[in-house]
């Protein structure tokens, strides 16, 4: 009873800090059905967080990772929920629906276009950063990870079990795996062994209605939709079951820096040919960026070819020149090392780094402002197209690059309809288009920037639609307002996420949330009855 009456208390002090901050009775009333819905002994009092709370600005503002959504003008949640218990999650979801509130739902906060944590519309966050717990097996080489784990704790807990075991996932470790794997999953394993979404085999979710579903009670239309077709359409993503994979003990990864003036036109062309046909163990990345030339105030492009190889140096020399002898590669640029420590040179982190870098969560703001855009290209770039691209790229000063990301091996063994997301086979590399910068007075100039080069690259990129991938989260391809969504608003960017995969993912929003309690800018709506 004693315990019963301090959740009390605290929940009553902070429904009068509430009041003074905000004259909604609807929100006032679903802070009270929280507590009504929360059993004793998982008090939600603590975890939540509104205006009035002296710890509400640093919630927030931990697990935003882009300073384009820090601004003064950036509109602010109504409160943070950092539950703490499948059941914080589950009243979240009750009392909103009940009150007719909207909910965002963040697990990570690498929403390129902040769409996890901001809205127009007054929402509650849902923050699931403390849902993060991981349950490796490796003896039947499967593991159970929490929505609000980061890539680099998972890579951390299964090396802690194993030398020889993996999962194909992102490069970046703080990205949040719940998001993370519901939108495809894309790394530098996805050759040999797909992306993450290929490696899912159960799931928990919670509905509308505040019912956890698995695999099994979900169905498998439900199942299918989630991977691949965003999980916050449909509910909220409580924890994945994931298939771990097999990795030797030693890796080799390649770092090369070609300069036009050492013909990298040549060599990025013969990539675009050879990348996607390589052994299925080798993914090379080309990275084409603008740097200083070697004369004063003379600008050129550099590319980077960026390499994780699934064995070790000497036939990974053997198959890259024979199979892409412009390169050049030399062993110099090659290092030995295990799956683990691939991960910290893959995030760009100083040689020798420990892995326990993996475990860091954020300790401050960020101070980084970036865009970014997608697309796909399915025939090779002629050497023409690729001058006029550096040359394009040269006409700013400004922290620009592209990511041309290879595809093949076994993306081209998975049918576009075994799960929701439909890039797969056809398909040379995937481009990541991405500006960054310090300055909150440059947001326009460096958004229309990028714009530029976007439509500058659209010959050469799918057409009808010009597909994007949905990781990389970009409004310009088509929106709705934060409180409903229009159909066919939605068809617009639905297809160059989905393809034909859209009008599947419609009924099943249909039959799971026909009222679209879960939607946001780009939200898959219900099937128009």
């Amino acid at each position: 009873m004693a315990s019963i009456s301090v959740a009390f208390t605290i929940l009553s002090v902070l429904l009068s800090s509430v009041s003074l901050a905000t004259s909604d009775p609807a929100f006032d009333n679903f802070l009270q059905c929280l507590h009504n819905h929360i059993n004793p002994s998982d008090p939600i009092s603590e975890a939540i967080f509104t205006p009035a709370s002296s710890s509400f600005e640093s919630v927030l503002q931990a697990y935003i990772k882009n300073g384009r959504f820090l601004t003064p003008t950036t509109p602010k949640p109504l409160a943070v929920i950092a539950a703490g218990h499948e059941s914080h999650v589950q009243a979240t979801i009750i009392c909103a629906k009940f009150h007719g509130l909207q909910i965002r739902i963040r697990s990570g906060g690498h929403d390129c276009e902040g769409l996890s944590y901001r809205s127009n519309t007054p929402v509650v966050l849902l923050d699931m950063f403390n849902l993060r717990s991981i349950d490796i097996d490796i003896q039947n080489e499967t593991a159970w990870v929490q929505a609000g784990a980061t890539l680099g704790e998972l890579y951390y807990s299964i090396a802690n079990k194993s030398k020889v075991h993996a999962f194909p996932a992102g490069v970046c470790p703080t990205i949040g795996v719940g998001g993370h794997v519901s939108q495809g999953g894309y790394g530098n394993m996805l050759r040999k062994y797909g992306l993450s979404i290929d490696n899912v085999i159960d799931a928990q979710i919670i509905n509308a209605n505040g019912t956890i579903l698995n695999r099994e009670t979900m169905g498998e239309d439900l199942f299918w939709a989630i991977r691949g077709g965003g999980g916050a359409s449909f509910g909220v993503i409580l924890s994945w079951k994931i298939k771990l994979v097999s990795v030797p003990e030693i890796v080799t990864v390649i770092h090369v820096e070609r300069f036009l003036e050492q013909g990298a036109t040549d060599i990025v062309y013969q990539w675009q040919q050879v990348a996607h046909n390589l052994d299925n163990d080798l993914f090379i990345r080309a990275m084409p960026q603008v740097v200083n030339g070697s004369r004063p105030n003379e600008k050129t492009v550099k590319v980077s070819f960026i390499g994780f190889f699934l064995g070790q140096m000497d036939r990974l020399l053997q198959l890259v020149n024979e199979s892409f002898p412009l390169l050049g590669l030399k062993q110099n640029e090659c290092k030995e090392l295990s799956w683990i420590e691939s991960t910290i040179f893959w995030a760009d982190f100083p040689n020798g780094t420990s892995i326990d870098v993996l475990l860091n969560r954020p300790s401050k703001p960020v101070t980084t402002f970036y865009k970014t855009k997608s697309d796909y290209v399915k025939n090779v770039i002629p050497k023409e197209g690729l001058e006029s691209i550096w040359k394009m790229l040269l006409l700013r000063d400004w922290n620009m690059r592209m990511e041309w990301n290879p595809y093949g091996g076994k993306m081209n063994e998975i049918s576009e309809t075994e799960t929701a997301f439909p890039h797969r086979s056809g398909y040379l590399f995937k481009i990541q288009y991405s500006t960054s910068w310090a300055d909150e007075a440059n947001i326009d100039n460096q958004i229309n920037w990028l714009r530029d080069v976007y439509a500058g690259m659209q010959t050469y990129v799918t057409k009808n639609p010009r597909e994007v991938f949905m990781n990389y989260r970009d409004l310009d391809i088509g929106s709705n307002p934060s409180n409903q969504t229009d159909f066919k608003n939605a068809e617009v960017y639905g297809h160059k996420f989905f393809k034909n995969n859209f009008q599947r993912l419609t009924k099943v929003k249909a039959a799971i949330d026909p009222d679209n309690f879960f939607k946001h800018e780009q939200s898959i709506p219900p099937y128009p009855v």
